[in-house]
């Protein structure tokens, strides 16, 4: 994908274990102009992550399978790689807004894509 004028990064990590849920997300940020990976679990977004510095957003579901949910995933995220963003997403949690770290943004599911849009674009 084309980066913006001032070459700010536009790389979205979308984590989420549902395959058609994740297709969809993939397409919601896709159409707002980000390249984006793909991640079914922490485990291969975390491998990503390190793979791929130019990420500036992850896009995670909470519940999960795999060795952490999507809340352990950003609290690990947060600490590692300080510059990310979060957009985090869930059907059941309703998790606490104090445990999330500056510039992250809970929504829950189903999201608004229009919603989600200007979200990641506020992001950057």
């Amino acid at each position: 994908m084309d980066q913006s004028s001032n070459d700010v990064p536009r790389s979205v990590l979308v984590v989420e274990d549902e395959p058609l849920i994740r297709l969809a997300a993939i397409a919601l940020v896709e159409d707002e102009g980000f390249s984006v990976f793909e991640a079914e679990n922490a485990d291969d977004a975390i491998a990503i992550l390190e793979a791929h510095p130019e990420i500036c957003i992850v896009f995670t579901d909470v519940q999960m399978a795999g060795s952490m949910d999507g809340l352990q995933l950003v609290a690990f995220a947060r600490d590692r790689w300080p510059p990310l963003r979060f957009i985090v997403v869930s059907g059941d949690a309703k998790p606490d807004p104090s445990n999330f770290p500056e510039g992250a943004h809970f929504f829950t599911k189903p999201y608004d894509a229009a919603t989600i849009g200007r979200t990641l674009h506020s992001l950057i």
